[in-house]
């Protein structure tokens, strides 16, 4: 009885592997979806914040060019953030502390109440800035009663800003930027635990100070520190540099785990991890935060720059900065990529395989094919535009080579400049369709050889006819 069992087992077994073996790969949906925005969010507004609350609303709020106020937006979607109505919840004393440039609020909400952390100077030295906190009390920031809880006391009697709170392993912290008296610097960064929302307690510690030659550009700092935690690490990004086309990211790295309260704990990238960007027109991108977007499964970078490079006379009276979002990509190593500044207009997207699902369309010397780890980002990052051709179509232009379409020649898929004719126009539009493989994918069919869709083939995106299973797992992306 033993024998016959064993054999319908393993016949049992041979026509599983058949089967299997057969099958095309699968990936599964994205954890992070595509999202995209129209940039920029607010005009004339700089030193971005926006904080996403749990009652369901984002609340924003920035630097005015009169830095006279604070201000407040709240809308359920960050794109309506553009044109939420705005209030006004404080603005600065006639006299005194508090008189003077109000500079970079943020705003959180800590044990049931709503806190703003703003700097400001005063009307007899508009250049004494220091730190103070709001605090309100109601479920809505915009309706709330806020009062002043004073002035953030630290170690020294000296030029300090841009102060921002976060928690790890539950404990919460201060980071802010401050002049060392006895050092010929602007700021360096600073961290210290936190006895209230106000108060900081212990001997703060330098975290970085400006070295580099990109830190170091018109003045000597380092300021606007913002905290993003993911997989075990925090990364806290920080401003460098002048506020005009010189202005860029850096960021320090330690372990959760670690003490954070000493330098040693942190690594300090050697370059820029965000600058301007002259392909895309987008200059001086800094003082950042983080939100997330609306279904929580992408990380955002909020942030503030310019559409152009030259400033007349001193960039802090210019008042044009503009507050601006684009998705944050991880890589393998766990580490951000926040790619570069990206066009005004829709944010791009990356499309990544179906069947290879760490392998992303990209471009590379100008010929598309699918690749892992791509680097630079942006050469797999591409805007979903109204099609070239017209009648409902949709074409991918580059991030990092605007006016650039991937399109198809002679059945082969390259990225290329549009020339403004008729034939490229066709070459480069495609009808969006439900994934072959994945509805919830994409697949995009040639506009002007129905019937062929963008697939890869070893490796390299070419357009052709599908019609096995494994040819539609090639035509087959998801959005990220």
């Amino acid at each position: 009885m033993r024998r016959p069992s064993l054999r319908l087992l393993l016949a049992v077994l041979v026509a599983l592997a058949a089967c299997f073996a057969g099958a095309p790969a699968q990936a599964a949906v994205p954890d992070s979806p595509a999202v995209t925005y129209t940039n920029p969010i607010a005009d004339k507004r700089a030193d971005p914040h926006i904080f996403k609350h749990t009652d369901g609303y984002y609340y924003f709020t920035a630097t005015v060019p009169e830095y006279d106020r604070i201000v407040l937006r709240r809308a359920t979607t960050i794109q309506g953030l553009k044109s939420a109505p705005e209030t006004t919840i404080w603005t600065k004393h006639a006299s005194g502390v508090m008189g003077a440039h109000i500079w970079a609020p943020e705003i959180h909400f800590i044990d049931g109440k709503w806190y703003v952390y703003f700097a400001a100077g005063t009307t007899n030295d508009i250049w004494a800035i220091r730190m103070y906190v709001l605090e309100g009390t109601g479920a809505n920031p915009l309706t709330a009663a806020w009062t002043e809880k004073g002035r953030i006391k630290t170690q020294w009697e000296s030029f300090s800003l841009d102060a921002t709170t976060f928690v790890v392993n539950g404990v919460r912290y201060l980071a802010w930027a401050q002049r060392d008296p006895s050092v010929n610097n602007n700021t360096d960064l600073y961290l210290a635990k936190m006895a209230n929302p106000w108060t900081i307690t212990g001997t703060p510690v330098m975290l970085s100070r400006p070295t580099h030659s990109w830190e170091t550009v018109g003045y000597k700092v380092n300021e606007g520190p913002a905290v993003i935690q993911r997989g075990g690490k925090v990364f806290m990004t920080y401003s460098a540099s002048a506020t005009d086309s010189n202005y860029c990211l850096g960021m320090l790295t330690a372990s959760a785990s670690a003490n954070l309260l000493s330098q040693a704990s942190w690594s300090k990238s050697p370059v820029p991890v965000f600058a301007s960007s002259a392909a895309t027109g987008q200059y001086g991108p800094g003082h950042n935060s983080f939100t997330v977007s609306e279904d929580g499964k992408s990380d955002i970078l909020v942030y503030h720059d310019r559409a152009y490079k030259d400033i007349s006379g001193d960039p802090l009276n210019d008042p044009n900065r503009r507050t601006r979002v684009q998705k944050v990509y991880w890589n393998a190593d766990g580490t951000p990529d926040f790619g570069i500044p990206v066009a005004d207009g829709v944010t791009p997207q990356r499309l990544s395989s179906y069947n290879f699902p760490e392998r992303f369309v990209r471009h590379y010397d100008y010929r598309a094919r699918i690749e892992a780890n791509v680097t630079p980002l942006a050469d797999s990052q591409f805007r979903v535009v109204p099609g070239l051709a017209g009648g409902g179509t949709v074409s991918l232009e580059s991030a990092n080579f605007p006016g650039y379409y991937l399109r198809h020649d002679d059945f082969e898929v390259w990225l290329a400049r549009d020339d403004g004719s008729a034939s490229f126009a066709a070459d480069a539009a495609f009808h969006r369709r439900a994934g072959l493989a994945d509805s919830a994918g994409v697949s995009y069919e040639s506009y002007n050889y129905p019937g062929r869709y963008v697939r890869h083939w070893e490796y390299l995106l070419r357009v052709q006819a599908v019609s096995t299973a494994t040819d539609r797992a090639d035509a087959t992306f998801h959005a990220q």
